[in-house]
């Protein structure tokens, strides 16, 4: 199988986690003059489709009311890997561990009381887990001054990188180098990959597959 097959996620439940895990989305729409514009948003994916807030006003919500088709992107830069950790001179070997998700789909501005509430719920519970505040409801005044754009997805791709494509004896001395580089990111990028610290070892509990 060549590598680009091995990085497709194939889990729709892997890329909904993921998507539920990460904060920050980046939306894609086509502006007046035809120029793609990207406005990174916060988000939550819901019964299978993906939700913002924005004033009611803008010009993504402009772009959105002229032409409803959009993308929409999250990624996790995992893990950089210098070239080193290959080559002591070879710049090209440099590489990336990362996830990401694209998706194409249609934009609609929600009117549905009920709907935006359950958005901005949802967006509420995300982002303030600890609670807090008040719940939003469909009497309250602030759903009026309060845009809520849905994206339903055509398409939904995923995409990841954590040595998947690796022999388990290739991947173990890669997670070794990546603890010994100790990075801010590096018992996280491990942990993705697969492995544990067990009495100071480095243990593969499982060989992940998305």
């Amino acid at each position: 199988m060549q590598l680009v097959g091995k990085l497709i996620i194939k889990s729709k439940d892997k890329i909904i986690k993921f998507l539920s895990e990460e904060s920050t989305g980046r939306i894609s729409s086509i502006d007046k003059e035809g120029f793609p514009q990207i406005i990174p948003m916060n988000f939550v994916f819901l019964d299978n489709s993906v939700y913002m807030h924005s004033h009611i006003r803008g010009e993504k919500i402009e772009n959105i009311k002229r032409n409803s088709k959009v993308g929409f992107e999250v990624d996790r830069n995992l893990e950089f890997l210098p070239s080193y950790f290959s080559d002591p001179d070879d710049a090209s070997l440099a590489d990336t561990l990362y996830i990401s998700v694209v998706i194409k789909g249609e934009a609609i501005l929600v009117e549905k009381k009920k709907e935006k509430v359950l958005a901005l719920n949802g967006l509420m519970k995300k982002y303030q887990p600890e609670g807090r505040y008040t719940p939003m409801r469909e009497d309250m005044d602030v759903l009026d001054a309060t845009a809520v754009i849905k994206v339903t997805p055509k398409e939904m791709n995923g995409k990841y990188k954590i040595g998947q494509n690796m022999s388990k004896e290739e991947k173990i001395e890669l997670a070794t180098k990546i603890l010994d580089k100790n990075s801010k990111t590096a018992k996280d990028t491990v942990e993705i990959m697969g492995f544990v610290m067990e009495d100071d070892k480095l243990v593969m509990k499982e060989d992940v597959e998305w």
